[in-house]
């Protein structure tokens, strides 16, 4: 989970999500933002975090290939959603 911006303000909501298309891992995935800013990937929870933590979990070849490409919680697609919210929370345009 990528680390919370806590120099900034909670949100006025609790928590926002939205699904994209991800070139890195060629799938749809969905990205969530915390109140708190913290950030999380369906994707990267589902399948790098497993493999990460136990190196003897087995994939198939397709998904082993796409697990390499995949950026983690500090993905380009995590932070500019984040970062996006944060503009309209702040009224910034």
């Amino acid at each position: 989970m990528a680390k919370a911006k806590t120099e900034l303000q909670p949100a006025k909501w609790q928590i926002t999500a939205t699904t994209i298309r991800c070139d890195l891992v060629d799938d749809f995935v969905t990205i969530m933002v915390n109140k708190d800013w913290s950030t999380k990937c369906a994707w990267y929870n589902r399948y790098k975090q497993k493999a990460l933590e136990d190196r003897r979990q087995k994939f198939d070849k397709k998904i082993a290939l796409k697990i390499e490409k995949c950026n983690g919680p500090e993905c380009s697609y995590v932070t500019s959603y984040r970062d996006k919210l944060i503009k309209e929370e702040f009224g910034e345009k």
